[in-house]
């Protein structure tokens, strides 16, 4: 008899703040590629893959994300396993892909995806976060990243492909696609700039078709396309989110916009440690203009919530661009920080609240070579406005250094942190967390 999977819950507060920010995972956890849905009971679900091993796309496993206030965040744990205890797939051990959900009367259908002859499948919970079980391949669909949109007169459409982007109405079974509606290249990679990871939703009767982007050769943008249909003709939009320079190897994007009590938001994740595979979900908000087009966002350290407070701790980690060979690094099952740091390296965090004026710096380090970090506030051609030297070291250990030599700073900015050291080739130090100080 096949072992009926524990279903788990995890509440974490993000950064123990009443303010929320990117990431929205905790250190140590890898979740990527989300699908947003606020369902009945208000909240919003994210349906993400989750990664495992820096070598390695995501894994047997979904993990949930949801959360009533985009600040307090709950894990929902293995809501679908494909692999080992718990194993809902028995024709496959392969990895989970992408997914998303869709709800009809009263139940909740999960579309996965995985490598292999029945690449797609579906699933059925009576609940928003699982577990789903009775699953069984969409017939007639051979890819990955599957898609589902339920339009406003109960009509249901599936999506999926790489490189050109499918299309075609569910029956109502929710189950099987009607094979006489199978529309191909919805939006392309030549017309469109599509990659993979599709994902629809409509605003004011324009539906929207959101993907991995591919700009200069390399998917790491969040775009879309704009009709009038569901299944087109689809005219190319732009981009959403570009997360091009939050980690050395950054290569991939997916994610979705979703509308959460009101307001439209855009989830996509960021690569981490030097790796395409380990990846944390972000947030943005966005903003129409009156022809329906998306502005494009910024990535940044706030996601959906008021600029950090600069006097809290803030964790290295919630940098959202970074610089030569810098990286956001797991230290420990439960620590992260910026690892890697360089000569001539830096780090952006957008943004921070200073209010009416910091006049001192904190920061925990561990020491390496040697170096020094230079704070500075809106560009990288501004003067520091203050300096911090970190002595060499090699125990491992973490200290914290403090100044009051500092130029008072106010109001809401950006903040840089450039590294500098004499050595060029070897780490310098490793930056924990910081906070600003005032008298």
């Amino acid at each position: 008899m096949k072992k009926t999977p524990l279903l788990s819950t995890v509440l974490l507060l993000v950064c123990g703040t009443a303010a929320p920010q990117n990431p929205v995972v905790p250190p140590g956890v890898f979740l990527a590629d989300p699908e947003g849905h606020q369902w009945q009971d208000g909240r919003l679900y994210l349906y993400v893959s989750r990664d495992e091993h820096p070598d390695d796309y995501c894994s047997p496993r979904y993990d949930l994300l949801s959360t009533s206030d985009l600040k307090n965040w709950t894990i929902h744990e293995r809501a679908f396993v494909s692999a080992g205890e718990g194993d809902e797939v028995p024709y496959s051990d392969a990895p989970l892909y992408a997914s998303d959900a869709a709800c009809r009367n009263g139940k909740y259908y999960l579309y996965y995806s995985m490598p292999g002859e029945h690449s797609e499948g579906v699933a059925v919970a009576d609940s928003p976060a699982g577990p789903f079980r009775d699953r069984r391949p969409v017939p007639g669909v051979s890819g990955i990243d599957p898609a589902v949109f339920v339009d406003d007169d109960g009509q249901a459409y599936y999506y999926w492909g790489q490189f050109a982007a499918k299309g075609a109405k569910l029956k109502d079974n929710m189950l099987e696609i009607d094979p006489e509606t199978v529309t191909d290249s919805l939006v392309t990679e030549k017309d469109h700039c599509f990659h993979e990871g599709s994902s629809m939703r409509k605003r004011n009767d324009i539906y929207y078709m959101v993907y991995s982007h591919l700009r200069k050769g390399r998917p790491t943008c969040i775009g879309y396309s704009m009709s009038r249909s569901p299944l087109g003709p689809f005219r190319y939009g732009g981009v959403i989110v570009d997360n091009a320079g939050c980690d050395p190897e950054s290569w991939n994007n997916h994610g979705s916009i979703c509308e959460f009590d009101g307001k439209w938001y855009v989830l996509y994740h960021r690569t981490t440690n030097g790796s395409r595979s380990l990846r944390k979900v972000c947030i943005e908000p966005i903003a129409f203009d009156d022809d329906g087009t998306i502005r494009e966002v910024e990535m940044t350290s706030q996601g959906a919530g008021d600029p950090l407070d600069a006097f809290a701790r803030i964790g290295a980690e919630r940098a959202c661009l970074v610089w030569g060979n810098t990286r956001i690094r797991t230290r420990a099952s439960d620590r992260e920080e910026l690892g890697g740091i360089r000569d001539g390296d830096y780090a952006v965090y957008r943004y921070l609240d200073f209010g009416e004026g910091a006049d001192g710096f904190s920061v925990d380090v561990t020491p390496g070579d040697g170096g020094r970090i230079e704070v500075m506030t809106d560009n990288l051609w501004s003067a520091p406005v203050a300096v911090v030297d970190v002595p060499a070291g090699s125990d491992g250990g973490t200290i914290t250094i403090e100044t009051s030599d500092m130029q008072p700073v106010t109001g809401v900015r950006e903040l840089i942190l450039r590294f500098t050291g004499d050595r060029t080739e070897d780490e310098l130090f490793g930056v924990d967390a910081f906070r600003f100080l005032k008298k």
